[in-house]
């Protein structure tokens, strides 16, 4: 499966972007999904992430309450909503896949398939 990601720009604190993960090659159903980004000299680190089961999402902590993952199978595309941005939400935001997967999300290592990534920049 090939991912794009889009939907990054720049943005004032506390507002909102929404990007998007399009999926293309194979239909996105049996994939679990999920967010990740990478800031300037930092590790890429786990974001959001849902299940292609039952949908069950998880964030990271610094997400929580203001990011919002979702998918809809029809378009094949995976969705990550971002509110009340702030400056450390700066980074390249990377969408990721494995199919047929319910360990794990928050695990880098766990997924097969990476889009090419989305700049996502909060101005303060």
């Amino acid at each position: 499966v090939q991912l794009q990601a889009s939907g990054g720009g720049l943005v004032q604190t506390g507002g909102s972007l929404r990007l998007s993960c399009a999926a293309s090659g194979r239909t996105l159903s049996s994939y679990t999904a999920g967010w990740f980004r990478q800031a300037p000299g930092k590790e890429r680190e786990f974001v959001a992430g849902i299940t292609w089961t039952d949908g069950r999402t998880d964030y990271a902590d610094s997400v929580e309450d203001r990011f919002t993952i979702s998918r809809n199978n029809a378009k094949n595309t995976v969705y990550l909503q971002m509110n009340s941005l702030k400056p450390e939400d700066t980074a390249v935001y990377y969408c990721a896949a494995r199919q047929y997967y319910n360990g794990n999300i928050k695990l880098r290592n766990v997924y097969h398939y990476w889009g090419q990534g989305t700049q996502v920049t909060v101005s303060s």
